[in-house]
């Protein structure tokens, strides 16, 4: 009896010890955690600007961690531009439902597209991994087009139920729209001028009623007083 205790203690021991690195590679470690987050959003600033210096060792230096450390996370190019993405497009899905609480609709609009510029210029820097990625995965893209057409699209409805913007507007036809606009303009600059636009064909899907309203809103305040 006494030898069968202490097989059941040693053997409790060893199972302890065999299970418990099992633990703890199912917990990231918060520092794990923190480092991950730098590295996405350091890629995210160097990859905005694209060209020859929009590296891995960049991205490395600007979340200031080793580029062995960034490895770990990313183990190829590739996987660090799809995680970018992924992360971008789950911000975009965050910000639409915030400024729909938050702003008037039209304006909730604008500031979305103002912000899917920006995610952009980000997926326009590193386009050519983004490609590879997305040519061995059907799925990145469906899943970023599905995300991003549910988010404005719920912008939208909420814009067409004030009255305020067209309500025969499709969603997917807006993306699309936004994406054209961006890949149309590739000189230094170009995010400004395309913020510019945004103004533009945001105030076009303005139903005529509202932008009479605004007009007269508008020469009433120039109006002098009698």
């Amino acid at each position: 009896m006494e030898d069968a205790s202490v097989y059941k203690s040693q053997h409790a021991k060893a199972d302890a010890m065999t299970h418990q690195p099992v633990i703890e590679k199912r917990k990231p470690r918060a520092d794990a955690i923190r480092n991950r987050e730098r590295v996405l959003e350091a890629a995210k600033a160097v990859f905005s600007h694209g060209g020859p210096e929009a590296s891995l060792e960049a991205v490395a230096r600007r979340a200031g961690v080793g580029i062995g450390t960034l490895y770990r996370h990313f183990p190829t190019r590739e996987a660090l531009y799809e995680a970018v993405y992924r992360r971008e497009v789950e911000q975009l899905v965050e910000l639409a439902k915030h400024l729909e609480t938050k702003i008037p609709p039209v304006e909730a609009l604008r500031r979305w597209l103002q912000a899917g510029v920006e995610f952009m210029a980000t997926k326009k820097g590193m386009a050519a991994a983004l490609a590879m990625a997305a040519h061995g995965s059907s799925e990145l893209v469906a899943y970023s087009l599905d995300r991003l057409t549910g988010a404005v699209g719920q912008l939208l409805q909420h814009a067409a139920a004030a009255g305020e913007i067209r309500a025969d507007i499709d969603p997917e036809d807006l993306i699309r729209a936004l994406v054209g606009i961006c890949y149309a303009h590739d000189r230094p600059g170009w995010q400004a001028k395309v913020l510019r636009l945004v103004d533009v064909f945001t105030d076009g899907l303005r139903q005529r009623h509202a932008e009479s309203d605004h007009r007269e809103a508008q020469d009433a305040a120039r109006a002098p007083e009698p």
